[in-house]
């Protein structure tokens, strides 16, 4: 016979191996327990820190310059460990290609580094990268820190990617360096085409507890 959660619960108290604190019914426990499970979150998929990362960068949620071609991007998320808990003051750092697809080598253009908030939330402003002429597609490095987590190193890539034709569930792999199609974000825009408009792109992370 194969028990459900709440009678193995069950079992496992009257047997005296599992003891609460909490003075929860079996049916509580198995549905605080369930409650947790759903809550967890695999580590977001890592990637290349590529070799044009630079120590230093401002400090600062406005990454593009008044004036500068290119489509404008904010960036949003909330950095999460795995226990699905939002995690405050978690280093995040950036970089990517101007619209052409290159890099600032000598300043800092196009980098920053943000802290989250006491939710574990970020965003900055920036343009849509170009495609760098040694990779396949757009992309934005990160690479996010925190005390008592594993440093977590990734890229994020556009669902409206022109590499993927419109289909990036099957055209993600175009670029070898994408380790996983939950890197590609969708894009959404926002504003009035008569007066400007933004792409927007949610991306979430989570980091590993040490």
């Amino acid at each position: 016979m194969v028990l459900n959660r709440r009678d193995l619960l069950a079992k496992c108290m009257a047997a005296g191996v599992l003891s609460t604190t909490a003075r929860l019914s079996p049916l509580a426990l198995a549905e605080a327990w369930d409650a947790a499970a759903k809550a967890r979150r695999a580590p977001t998929p890592v990637a290349e820190l590529g070799p044009f990362y630079k120590r230093l960068a401002p400090d600062s949620k406005r990454m593009q310059a008044p004036g500068d071609p290119g489509m404008p991007l904010v960036v949003a998320g909330k950095i999460f460990d795995t226990r699905g808990e939002a995690i405050p003051n978690a280093t995040v750092e950036v970089w990517q290609t101007d619209h052409l697809g290159l890099y600032d080598l000598d300043g800092y253009r196009y980098r920053a580094k943000l802290v989250t908030s006491s939710d574990g939330a970020y965003d900055f402003s920036s343009v849509m990268p170009g495609h760098y002429p040694a990779r396949v597609c757009q992309h934005i490095h990160y690479l996010v820190t925190a005390p008592g987590h594993k440093p977590m190193i990734t890229q994020l890539y556009f669902a409206t990617d022109p590499v993927f034709e419109g289909d990036p569930d099957s055209n993600f792999k175009k670029d070898p360096l994408i380790t996983s199609r939950e890197l590609v974000r969708p894009v959404t825009l926002v504003g009035d085409p008569k007066d400007s408009i933004h792409a927007a792109v949610k991306f979430e992370l989570t980091l590993e507890v040490l």
